[in-house]
C-alpha cells in the first residue's frame, strides 16, 4: 500500500514538473526570395518584365526570319510567317512562366479544351456582324460605296482562305499578347479593370506604327480592346475575343475591302471606297476612324453585357482572374 502511494505521488510530481522549453530554429527568407517572390509566388512585376523582355527578343528573331527570304506575292507570305512568329514569341515566355508560377496554361485565356469551340464561333459571328453593321450604316449615309467584285472563282477562294488564316493568327497573337499572361499578371497587382485600361491603351499604341493611322483610329482600337476585356471577364477566356477579332479584320480587309488601321492590303474582294467627311467615313484610316465605330462598339458592349451577365445573373461565369492585388486566388464574381 505504501509503495502504491509513493508511486502515485511520484507520478503527480512528474506531471506537475515544468517541462523544458522547446526552441525552434528561426528561419528567415533570403533577400533574393523576398525580392522576387511574394505570398503567391513570383511577384507580378518581375513576371511582366520577363514576359515583355523575352517576347521582344523572340519577336525580333521571328520578324527577321519571316522576311529573310523573298517569297514574292507582294510580301503576303512573309506577313503570314511574321504573324505566326509573333504568336510563338508570345507563347514561349508564357509557357516558361506558367511552369515557374505553377499554373495551368488555360488560366492565361486560351484553354486548349475550348479551342475553336462554341465561344470562338459565336465571337466570329459577332465580329462579322459588327463590321457589317458599321459598313451598312456608312453605306446608308453615303459614306461608303461597295464598288464591284475584282476577284472571281479560284482566285477569290484562295485570297479568302489566305486572309482567314492570317487574321486568325492576328487574333490569336494580339489577344494572347495583351489579354493573356499580361492581363492575368497585371491584374494580380492592380486588379482587373485598371489592368484592362492600361493594356487597351497598349493595344492602341501597337497600331501607331501603321501607315495612315490617326488618333481617332487609335482611340477606336483602344475601345475595341476594352470591349475584348469585357468578353474575357464575362466568358472566362479569350476564345470569343479571338473569333470576334479575326472576323472583324477579315470583313474589313477582304470582304468590304476598306483600309484596316490605315492600310489597304492586296487581295481584297471589292473595288470599294470611302467618301465624305473623315469624321464619318474614317478617311484613310478606314471605318475604325469613323465616329460610327464608337456607336457600334457601344452597342456591342450593351448587348454583350446583357447576354453574358455576371455570376448570379443566370449567364456565363466571370473570368478566372485574381481577386486582389498580391493574391492568386481566382474569383468568380466582380
Amino acid at each position: 500500500m505504501t509503495r502504491i502511494m509513493k508511486s502515485t505521488e511520484e507520478g503527480r510530481e512528474l506531471e506537475t514538473a515544468p517541462s523544458s522549453p522547446e526552441f525552434a530554429a528561426a528561419t528567415q527568407p533570403s533577400y533574393a526570395q523576398t525580392l522576387f517572390l511574394g505570398p503567391d509566388g513570383l511577384r507580378p512585376g518581375w513576371g511582366l518584365v520577363f514576359f515583355v523582355a523575352t517576347f521582344l527578343l523572340l519577336q525580333k528573331v521571328a520578324v527577321d526570319l519571316a522576311w529573310s527570304h523573298d517569297f514574292g506575292a507582294s510580301g503576303l507570305w512573309g506577313m503570314m510567317l511574321e504573324e505566326f512568329g509573333n504568336l510563338v514569341a508570345a507563347a514561349i515566355p508564357t509557357v516558361i512562366l506558367a511552369r515557374i508560377e505553377g499554373r495551368r496554361w488555360g488560366v492565361y485565356g486560351l484553354p486548349g479544351r475550348q479551342a475553336f469551340g462554341r465561344l470562338f464561333w459565336v465571337g466570329t459571328g459577332w465580329g462579322f456582324c459588327a463590321i457589317s453593321l458599321l459598313m451598312v450604316a456608312l453605306y446608308g449615309l453615303h459614306a461608303f460605296s461597295f464598288g464591284h467584285a475584282v476577284l472571281h472563282g479560284a482566285r477569290m477562294a484562295r485570297f479568302a482562305a489566305y486572309w482567314t488564316v492570317v487574321f486568325l493568327l492576328v487574333g490569336l497573337y494580339e489577344e494572347f499578347l495583351l489579354r493573356g499572361y499580361s492581363q492575368f499578371t497585371l491584374a494580380r497587382g492592380i486588379e482587373f479593370w485598371p489592368a484592362a485600361v492600361v493594356l487597351s491603351a497598349g493595344f492602341a499604341l501597337l497600331h501607331r506604327r501603321n501607315d495612315g493611322e490617326t488618333w481617332a483610329g487609335l482611340l477606336a482600337v483602344a475601345v475595341i480592346g476594352f470591349f475584348f476585356c469585357l468578353t474575357l471577364r464575362r466568358t472566362g477566356n479569350l476564345w470569343f475575343a479571338v473569333g470576334f477579332h479575326a472576323a472583324w479584320d477579315w470583313g474589313e480587309t477582304f470582304f468590304y475591302s476598306v483600309p484596316d488601321s490605315g492600310t489597304v492590303y492586296p487581295g481584297h474582294l471589292l473595288s470599294s471606297s470611302l467618301r465624305g467627311p473623315q469624321w464619318l467615313s474614317g478617311g484613310p484610316v478606314g471605318p475604325e476612324g469613323s465616329l460610327l465605330c464608337f456607336v457600334v462598339m457601344g452597342l456591342a458592349w450593351v448587348v454583350f453585357a446583357r447576354r453574358y451577365p455576371v455570376v448570379g445573373g443566370g449567364g456565363q461565369g466571370v473570368a478566372a482572374l485574381p481577386a486582389t492585388a498580391g493574391s492568386s486566388a481566382l474569383r468568380a464574381s466582380e
